[in-house]
């Protein structure tokens, strides 16, 4: 039991970093619903479900695990939905209060594995008084089909720019930092000081933690190879 379960836990890495503020996001929200490469769904404030994309409206009407109760993101096992619910309240606090990311498996009743179901509070300037207003994505990821990752992927959900982001998948594919530096035509300094920036959004200090979250998004080859 052990074995098989190791695969989905090197897979299960939490997005520790909130999506990009509301200001830089605006443009972002609709490109991710037109994704295909994983399940989106928008929360409003009030824990609704705001729209999904094609890949998760599919997903809640299957009703495997994952559903739709009345406009609400529910799961069917009592304890997942317990775990959830937790997510969701650390993700929508209060208005004024910053939300927490958060991250959970959600079993399935074949076969294949657990999903990764990512929680990601998106930061908001208005009040309450506008529950319908999007304030939280929910991201789910099936660890055992990743698919390729491209960067703008990346930007949005980490929150960095396109040059952050762009560097961060290199790094990700094994690409080193004269790697990148020559791809770029920049040097190695200014390729370096991205890295800081991007360590410094995520909260992080290591390059490796880097590589772990972009790879987590998509599957990128850990290698160059």
């Amino acid at each position: 039991m052990i074995e098989r379960l190791q695969p989905h836990v090197r897979q299960f890495v939490i997005v520790r970093q909130a999506l990009a503020e509301a200001g830089a996001l605006g443009a972002s929200l609709g490109e991710l619903l037109e994704s295909t490469r994983f399940d989106l769904i928008q929360l409003s404030r009030d824990g609704g479900i705001v729209a999904a994309n094609d890949r998760a409206r599919r997903l809640l009407r299957e009703g495997d695990r994952l559903r739709d109760e009345r406009g609400l993101l529910r799961i069917r096992e009592p304890s997942e939905n317990a775990e959830l619910s937790r997510l969701l309240k650390s993700a929508l606090p209060p208005f004024g209060t910053r939300g927490a990311a958060g991250s959970t498996l959600v079993g399935r009743s074949s076969s294949r594995g657990p999903l990764a179901l990512h929680v990601n509070p998106v930061s908001e300037q208005r009040p309450q008084s506008q529950p319908r207003r999007v304030a939280a994505l929910v991201l789910v990821l099936d660890p055992a089909t990743p698919a390729p990752i491209d960067p703008a992927l990346v930007a949005a959900v980490l929150g960095l720019t396109p040059t952050e982001s762009r560097v961060a998948v290199a790094l990700a594919a094994g690409h080193t930092v004269r790697d990148i530096a020559l791809s770029t035509g920049r040097t190695e300094q200014t390729i370096r000081w991205h890295m800081k920036h991007i360590f410094r959004k995520q909260g992080i200090s290591r390059q490796v933690d880097l590589v772990r979250r972009v790879l987590e998004l998509g599957g990128i080859p850990e290698s160059r190879g």
